[in-house]
């Protein structure tokens, strides 16, 4: 089982599919990275020499932030907004859509299951 960038990629899949299981890389940079390294896109992860698997993890180091750096990052950028107090940051930290969703219905995913209102019934 080859190990990049501290993720266990499985072996049995091909090689583009398999660097996917990596975070903050999709099917765009797994190609682009194969291209790098020179891979043919029919190659599986258990066919992989050594010397290939290498300079994956050399590509993926120098050119793509991945895994906990990318989370970090991300994190980073919304505890930035909510300590602006900008509209994005407001609604971050009421746990409400961020990208113009509406909320009078549906946003159950975000608001969590519904609360009931007591004197509502009719």
């Amino acid at each position: 089982m080859a190990r990049i960038a501290g993720v266990n990629i499985p072996t049995n899949k091909r090689v583009v599919v398999a660097l996917q299981y990596i975070h903050g890389i999709g099917p765009k940079n797994a190609r682009d990275i194969v291209a790098k390294v020179n891979i043919p896109d029919e190659r599986r992860v258990n066919q992989l020499t050594d010397s290939e698997v290498g300079q994956i993890r050399e590509v993926i180091d120098r050119d793509y932030v991945v895994e906990g750096d990318l989370r970090r990052e991300v994190s980073m950028n919304i505890k930035r907004l909510m300590d602006l107090g900008c509209y994005r940051g407001l609604r971050h930290r009421r746990g409400l859509p961020v990208r113009g969703q509406r909320t009078h219905t549906n946003a159950r995913t975000r608001k969590g299951p519904a609360r009931p209102i007591a004197g509502k019934k009719k």
